[in-house]
């Protein structure tokens, strides 16, 4: 089974990026984050064309994340339980069937926390506590489970082209990689790093000052698998040229494959 995750960062202005990326990499599952558009705005009839199902948890112009998948979907989970104030669509999981059993995918897109000194950091410290505390009680049912999405996390100094620049970012400050730390604790891996120590894989790439240019990138989407995932993945790969394309997204994909 192949999984890819990727922010497309407007799914209406992304459209054709993403049906070339669908007929390119043909992933099983694909979630995707920063759809920015209600439910009944994206484009499910070309996705179905395209030979997909599709869950969503849309919201108009802000945050939104989507699950695609050739395969039946099943048990769909909309919204990160543990705050029932909490109205952002940022999270979707479901179970995925598959030939040789059932998987349980989420599609996460975190708070960025920016900036730190407002209430927006709080609320992202609060965020990966709920994530863990869930992500705990998935780990208990003992299946496949894979965590996908744009976590706004660089979990190390060989994730960020110069981590002196990101040292009063939310997206690096000590206590974000902290709680990173915590929720992989819980018994979760890292799928690139459970295959690579190299430093420089990027997955983002600011707009701004020539970043995609100049190669200064950050790895801030990230693929966290359960121990009944790790063992069936075989590889993953970042769909670095996606990031060449005419308008692109600020992200790439990521995918990996299982077993």
């Amino acid at each position: 089974m192949r999984v890819a995750t990727w922010n497309v960062n407007s799914i209406r202005q992304r459209l054709d990026h993403l049906m070339r990326y669908l007929k390119e990499a043909q992933p099983d599952v694909l979630c995707l984050q920063e759809t920015k558009c209600a439910d009944e705005a994206f484009p499910r009839l070309e996705a179905e064309a395209a030979g997909y199902n599709v869950a969503l948890h849309g919201q108009k112009t802000f945050n939104g994340v989507a699950i695609l998948s050739k395969r039946p979907i099943e048990d769909v989970t909309r919204g990160l339980p543990g705050d029932t104030g909490d109205a952002h669509a940022r999270y979707i999981e479901a179970v995925i069937a598959g030939d040789s059993g059932a998987m349980r995918i989420a599609s996460i897109y975190f708070p960025n926390g920016n900036p730190p000194a407002t209430d927006k950091y709080p609320f992202k410290l609060a965020f990966m506590d709920r994530l863990t505390a869930h992500a705990r009680s998935l780990l208990a049912l003992e299946e496949p489970l894979v965590l996908a999405g744009d976590y706004n996390v660089i979990p190390e100094t060989r994730d960020v082209h110069d981590p002196a620049l990101w040292t009063q970012d939310a997206l690096f400050l000590p206590a974000t990689r902290a709680k990173y730390r915590a929720l992989l604790n819980i018994g979760l891996t890292d799928a690139l790093r459970a295959t690579t120590d190299a430093s420089g894989l990027y997955t983002f790439w600011d707009y701004q000052a020539g970043a995609w240019q100049k190669n200064n990138g950050l790895r801030i989407d990230h693929m966290l698998l359960s121990a009944q995932a790790a063992d069936r993945m075989r590889s993953i790969a970042i769909d670095k040229h996606m990031r060449s394309l005419d308008k692109p997204s600020d992200h790439v994909p990521v995918r990996i494959e299982l077993d």
